[in-house]
């Protein structure tokens, strides 16, 4: 049966920010460092996302660098998702800053005309579009056994979900973002804005282990906040399927089976010779009641802010991240 009643609930006991529970302790430096490492382990074919299928319509294109190698995708005659480098082989000239006509990449130096195959000593790379997020296959850079496809994190059907995606940057490295992710503890205390009545249930020392997958699993009780005491709570559970990726699962209450995914993709030294990472994180929500379905028709007016809202949060994240990685850098991370 649908489920009718409102999915807010009112904090009868809120408490001011100061004086919630402190989660310092749950919060183990060994627990998060080993996640981060088995996540780190974990094999990714070479597959590195670069940016949202939405990004590829009409002759739209995807460029950037993908730890310090150029690279550009766009969709071909056919319609389909092509890419390689993002060094025109002629004389050299940066593709990212050439149109896309009719299928075909122009380079706007001398004109030579890619259709996303072999042409002129350019060499497409494997581009995959699973309908949310675009991947490119970097066989140079991963040094792993190359797989066919990337593995896609199980997501609610097309047709009853909303979908945006978030992109952002940070002077880090992947492993300081996943390892932001892989600790929930911070939640109520950095984003007081958006959660609430955060506890951790399960980690992967705990009785649950891991999810089905294999994969370490967090197992989170939160109440997103939704306006004054009114909140949204949920029971959510966090792995990380591969070495960049890390993956938001609802499990119980609003929304059971929504996801959001967090990729982490190098993109190679910025002038100071600092490392970037590019965050690109789908929101794929979903739920069963029957007014959903005014949700999904609204989806172009809905997707501005399900990002306004990611990028509330990664503003903070990035900064966790960044700081991360300047301890890191300068030998004084606790630990």
């Amino acid at each position: 049966m649908k489920r009718r009643h409102l999915p807010l609930s009112w904090r009868r006991d809120a408490v001011p920010w100061e004086r919630q529970r402190a989660t310092w302790r749950e919060a183990r430096p060994a627990v998060i460092a080993g996640a981060l490492k088995r996540a780190g382990a974990r094999p990714s074919g070479n597959w590195y996302v670069v940016g949202a299928s939405r990004a590829l319509r009409g002759d739209g294109k995807l460029a950037l660098s993908v730890a310090g190698h150029e690279v550009v995708v766009w969709r071909g005659p056919d319609g389909r998702p092509v890419g390689g480098p993002g060094i025109c082989p002629h004389l050299g000239a940066p593709l990212r800053d050439s149109p896309v006509r009719c299928g075909r990449l122009v380079c706007h130096w001398h004109g030579l005309a890619l259709n996303g195959g072999p042409d002129a000593g350019w060499s497409p790379l494997p581009v995959h579009d699973d309908g949310v997020l675009v991947w490119l296959r970097l066989d140079a850079v991963g040094g792993e056994k190359p797989w066919d496809a990337p593995v896609v994190p199980r997501r609610p059907e097309p047709a009853r979900a909303v979908t945006a995606v978030y992109t952002g940057t940070g002077v880090c490295e992947p492993e300081d973002v996943v390892a932001n992710r892989l600790d929930p503890w911070h939640g109520a205390w950095f984003h007081p804005y958006a959660f609430a009545d955060l506890t951790v249930v399960d980690a992967p020392e705990g009785p649950l282990g891991a999810d089905g997958d294999g994969s370490d699993a967090l197992t989170v009780d939160v109440s997103f906040k939704a306006a004054g005491r009114l909140v949204v709570p949920v029971r959510a559970v966090f792995t990380a399927p591969g070495p960049r990726t890390v993956v938001m699962r609802i499990t119980r209450g609003e929304g059971v089976g929504s996801v959001v995914e967090t990729h982490a993709t190098p993109l190679g030294p910025n002038e100071a010779g600092r490392p970037r990472t590019a965050v690109t994180e789908a929101v794929v929500a979903a739920s069963d009641r029957p007014g959903f379905a005014a949700a999904r028709r609204a989806a172009p007016l809905l997707r501005p802010l399900m990002r306004a809202a990611a990028a509330r949060l990664w503003r903070d994240d990035l900064a966790y991240a960044e700081r991360r990685w300047q301890l890191r850098a300068t030998g004084r991370f606790p630990g």
